[in-house]
């Protein structure tokens, strides 16, 4: 019998191991919501139910029943992906169905926000790597500094008052202006949907839409780019194999294009991975403040109704998604760099 690959069982290794980091997930987040102050069924009732009516709800959503039940019955229908019904918001009405409805926006605002970093990130990094010690470099390790540390907010009222307020080059809100037909849904992302239709019309406003809140989300992240891929040039800069090429003559343009910046760009791959959390945090002020009907905003709204299973299935939906994306960042590692262990 043929023996498996070491590549294979490095794979199904890191994926037998995001089981049980699911679980403490899900474990963490069960016990948080329900350490939280207050009654979500009274706040169904708005505090003034008749007392048989509370009791009857209660055990309708089998809040009635021991912890040790519910947190097994939660386990249950999460794995089988019911993440239960909205209390107070949508009362009756699917958590999941509503999550996924408003998923895509938070999907296209995050892959054009992670362009972005990406984009600015890795030029400021490559550059300030070269010209170590440099007023260039000191400029550029300034920037990711003090980029990194800029609220969210305020970057976003920023960039909405001078582009859209003051000179009125961008929309300030919104996915789409109010009198641009929304594309037919195939893949909830308006960008790609539009195109789907050929109607470039509803791209460009898709697009002008996007460019605001991904820039407030994307530069901000640019900065932990900036200073990873900074190092990392560096670093590539001085190994053994980049000085072996300066020795044979390469141009130096060559060297640092064709070989440095290559190798400096592999930790990139796991800096994405790292980043995504941060990412969707930072998607719930961009969604507020820009008005993206996101999973962002919906939290928020879910927050202020009290809708404890509406946040629940919220908060187990951003960390089934971190873990899978860490799990496809580490495979991807796997492929890309020799230098992992399997």
């Amino acid at each position: 019998m043929a023996r498996a690959s070491p590549l294979l069982l490095y794979v199904i290794t890191r994926a037998l191991l995001a089981v049980p980091m699911l679980v403490i997930l899900l474990t963490a987040v069960f016990v948080i919501l329900r350490l939280i102050p207050g009654d979500p069924i009274q706040a169904l009732f708005g505090g003034r139910g008749n007392p048989s009516v509370v009791a009857a709800a209660r055990a309708q959503l089998g809040l009635d029943r021991p912890l040790i039940v519910q947190y097994f019955d939660y386990l249950g229908r999460v794995f089988t992906g019911n993440f239960g019904q909205s209390l107070t918001l949508y009362p009756g009405q699917s958590v999941m169905h509503w999550i996924l409805l408003v998923f895509p926006a938070t999907l296209e605002l995050a892959l054009y926000s992670m362009i972005v970093a990406a984009v600015v990130g890795i030029l400021t990094g490559v550059v300030a790597g070269r010209y170590r010690g440099t007023p260039v470099d000191v400029t550029l390790r300034m920037y990711g500094i003090v980029i990194w540390v800029i609220p969210i907010f305020w970057l976003a009222l920023m960039l909405q008052l001078t582009f859209a307020i003051g000179l009125r080059w961008l929309p300030p809100n919104g996915r789409l202006s109010p009198l641009t037909p929304i594309p037919t849904p195939r893949t909830g992302l308006y960008t790609i949907d539009s195109l789907l239709m050929g109607r470039y019309d509803i791209f460009i406003d898709a697009v002008r839409h996007l460019i605001l809140p991904s820039l407030t989300l994307g530069l901000v992240l640019s900065g932990f780019f900036t200073r990873i891929v900074r190092v990392n040039m560096m670093q590539t800069l001085q190994s053994d194999f980049v000085e072996a090429a300066r020795a044979r003559g390469i141009r130096e343009r060559s060297v640092i294009y064709r070989h440095a910046f290559k190798n400096a760009l592999i930790p990139v791959v796991t800096v994405i991975g790292l980043q995504f959390a941060a990412l969707l945090g930072g998607a719930i002020l961009t969604e507020t403040t820009f008005s993206l009907n996101g999973v962002g905003q919906l939290l928020v709204r879910a927050i202020i109704a009290g809708d404890y299973t509406m946040v629940q299935g919220i908060i187990v939906f951003y960390a089934i998604l971190v873990i899978f994306v860490s799990l496809a960042v580490d495979i991807a590692n796997a492929f890309i760099d020799p230098r992992i262990k399997y």
